[in-house]
């Protein structure tokens, strides 16, 4: 658990500082992507300590363990997507 959120927060940090040097569109959602990943990490361990009481449920599961992955598969299959397009567009 400690070492997700270690290099979760290494991933996020470089994640921010590429974000404020680019300006491309699949970049920027690889970004988007990987802050999604870390607090979809820091929300897990929340969840694991039991410090979510003001989370939605449907049912037994969390709203934002829905979410969470979901946005963050969104956020990659978006910037692939980007790259896809990009490449054929060209040839």
């Amino acid at each position: 658990m400690c070492s997700r959120l270690i290099l979760g927060a290494i991933a996020a940090f470089f994640a921010i500082m590429l974000w404020s040097k680019t300006r491309d569109a699949a970049w920027m959602l690889m970004v988007a992507g990987t802050l999604v990943m870390y607090i979809e990490i820091v929300y897990s361990i929340l969840e694991t300590l039991g410090i979510t009481a003001g989370a939605l449920f449907i049912g037994s599961v969390s709203l934002a363990a829905i979410l969470l992955p979901a946005f963050r598969m969104i956020f990659f299959a978006a910037a692939f997507l980007v790259m896809v397009v990009r490449r054929y567009r060209h040839h």
